[in-house]
């Protein structure tokens, strides 16, 4: 009937993906334009690799969620703090690692640079990645309304500084 204009595909297998834009194609039907998948700067296995060729191979794009990490890359997660307050701060926790903290610190020199929040740095991060359209991260609070909808434009440099010390 027309009603659904754009479709995408959410925790997709990339041959699942490749296989289910084909019978659209075949099909004469509206095929996924994006694919909605983990992706963030201190979890990024999920995606690269197989699902960005994939993406990149059908030139759909990628929505990332939880492109702050659930929190984690916010900033309020660090060492020796235990207490944070956020329904999401078990999840967060799964990225405390001394590799994850040693991210922070480098997106603290990136942000302090650009005089904006964490979470600005991590989406812009995500932005700067060629397949992807746009980020979903959420918020609960005005405060932290403000910090994701700052948007700053990281250079090469700082992108490649991010890519080195997440990969």
């Amino acid at each position: 009937q027309g009603k659904v204009r754009y479709i995408a595909a959410s925790n997709f297998t990339p041959a699942r993906l490749r296989e289910s834009i084909k019978f659209s194609e075949d099909n004469n039907i509206p095929a996924y334009i994006a694919v909605q998948d983990l992706y963030n700067l201190v979890d990024r296995k999920t995606y690269e690799g197989e699902m960005s060729q994939a993406v990149a191979d059908l030139e759909i794009s990628n929505i990332p969620f939880y492109g702050i990490a659930r929190g984690f890359l916010t900033g309020k997660y660090r060492p020796g703090i235990t207490e944070v307050d956020s329904k999401r701060a078990a999840g967060a926790r799964e990225y405390a690692t001394d590799k994850n903290y040693a991210v922070l610190t480098v997106m603290d020199e990136v942000a302090k640079n650009h005089n904006v929040s964490l979470s600005a740095v991590a989406l812009a991060w995500l932005r700067a990645q060629p397949s992807v359209s746009v980020p979903i991260a959420s918020a609960r609070t005005v405060e932290q309304v403000e910090e994701i909808v700052q948007v700053v434009e990281l250079s090469v440099e700082e992108v490649e500084k991010l890519n080195a010390i997440s990969a």
